[in-house]
């Protein structure tokens, strides 16, 4: 059994390096636009260019409300995401000109198992991104009946398949890592998450000292666990709570901003929006049932913002990163913690802030190390090669 400190500490094991003589493609089903994987990717593939590697992020685009790179089939429960079937011929020509030396695939959709077989027919090293357990995902859609049952077995199957043809698995959190094994993988090595260039370069604004402004971005799906904002926004009138995002519990949720004047819906936000935003609140909450990691909570820690999070958020298991976060504790609402975070003395909730900052700088220049040496195969200490 590989403990989370073991793991976290084999992302240290790589010198800094340069990645010139690295050719990657990224096969994703995840629009870069559009949730966490896909900004996950779209990160990574910019930190491994500045880098100096080729890189080719093959993925659907969601560009001014119409999705592009495929045939567009619903994703049942949620009209607001379309699965993609990617064009077999332009992928191929694609990664024939890029001629990689490894593909990513971090999806079990169309473009993924595509990837996966054209890493085959191509002779090289698929790695796989393993970043949410959609099988568990499937459970809370219950009422979708026999087609949540056809969902989460054709996903475990795609895992199986994937994780089978792969030199290695990468997962986000030690609580993945064995759900990752549980389906499947052999050889399984920890991630950590990048954060987006400008987020770290660009000087941090100082937050509200009076904790007034409350963010939640994501989905808004059942997962995200909405209701506990929506109670705390009821319990808490003197504070603010913005809401960005879609979802299929949009309509839910509008609902509850026409009777509670302090809750506010701005719709979804671009992703080179996302840091204004986070700059103009004084705190952000991800109060998820189901979070394999937290790619937003780590953006607002790169921002010095403090940050609430449910124990559900893989986030939590990085012990570097753990102590700048706020945890939502097992016998209190998120309205309690707020609460609570509101009333430590205003030079504390900033040190803990500063904290998160530099956590979020550290945990970036490691994983990137750490892409770079797996991604050339030097991977022997990274991974757990148990079973």
């Amino acid at each position: 059994m590989l403990n989370r400190s073991a793991a976290e500490n084999r992302i240290n094991a790589f010198a800094p390096t340069d990645a010139r003589d690295l050719r990657v493609a990224i096969v994703s089903d995840a629009a870069p636009e559009r949730n966490g994987v896909g900004a996950y990717y779209r990160d990574l593939a910019d930190h491994l260019r500045n880098s100096g590697a080729s890189v080719g992020l093959i993925a659907p685009r969601y560009r001014a409300g119409t999705w592009h790179g495929g045939f567009r089939l619903p994703l049942p429960g949620d009209p607001t995401q379309k699965i993609l079937v990617p064009s077999w011929s332009l992928v191929s020509r694609r990664l024939d000109r890029l001629r990689p030396n490894v593909i990513v695939v971090p999806t079990p959709g169309p473009y993924g198992m595509l990837g996966m077989h054209l890493a085959g027919r191509l002779g090289v090293d698929l790695m796989v991104g393993f970043h949410t357990h959609f099988e568990a995902l499937t459970d809370l859609f219950q009422h979708w009946g026999l087609r949540a049952q056809i969902a989460n077995l054709y996903l475990r199957t795609c895992h199986r398949l994937l994780f089978s043809q792969s030199r290695l698995v990468l997962a986000n959190s030690a609580d993945m890592i064995e759900v990752a094994r549980s389906i499947g993988a052999r050889r399984v090595g920890l991630m950590a998450t990048p954060i987006p260039k400008r987020f770290l370069d660009r000087p941090v604004v100082a937050a509200n000292p009076d904790l007034k402004r409350i963010l939640f971005a994501g989905r808004l799906a059942p997962e995200k666990n909405l209701e506990v904002i929506v109670e705390a926004a009821r319990r808490l009138p003197d504070m603010e709570f913005v809401v960005a995002g879609d979802g299929p519990l949009r309509p839910w949720l509008e609902a509850q901003c026409v009777e509670l004047p302090n809750l506010n819906h701005i719709g979804w936000v671009k992703r080179d929006r996302i840091l204004t935003l986070i700059d103009h609140v004084d705190a952000l909450v991800l109060p998820s049932r189901i979070e394999s990691f937290g790619t937003i909570a780590l953006e607002a820690m790169a921002r010095a913002r403090p940050v609430l999070v449910s124990p559900a958020c893989g986030i939590l298991s990085w012990d570097l990163l753990n102590r700048g976060i706020f945890q939502i504790r097992d016998d209190e609402h998120l309205a309690d913690t707020l609460a609570r975070v509101r009333d430590l003395d205003p030079a504390l909730r900033e040190r803990k802030a500063r904290i998160a900052r530099e956590a979020a700088v550290e945990i970036n220049r490691r994983n990137l190390q750490h892409w770079i040496g797996i991604l050339r195969g030097d991977h022997e200490r990274s991974i757990d090669v148990e079973h």
